[in-house]
């Protein structure tokens, strides 16, 4: 390995990075208020993360699982 190079490669590390999207984005997608994104987050529906500014981001992958399986809407707990 060279000095100063990552053992990690592009690809890995593009992979090992979640994507994140906002509550307008997740919004969006489900045809919904974005507060409406921020309920689920809070009643358990929905993961999400905070940014250092305390906004909160939600994991694409999390969210395109939950369009594909629900027909649009989160699971109702």
């Amino acid at each position: 390995m060279r000095k100063g190079s990552s053992s990690m490669s592009t690809t890995e590390s593009s992979h090992s990075r979640a994507e994140l999207l906002t509550p307008a984005e997740v919004a969006a997608l489900f045809r919904v208020d974005p507060k409406t994104v921020t309920r689920w987050a809070v009643s358990g529906k929905l993961t999400s993360l905070r940014t250092l500014g305390g906004h909160r981001r939600y994991r694409a992958d999390e969210v395109y699982a939950l369009l594909s399986g629900s027909g649009g809407y989160p699971p109702q707990t």
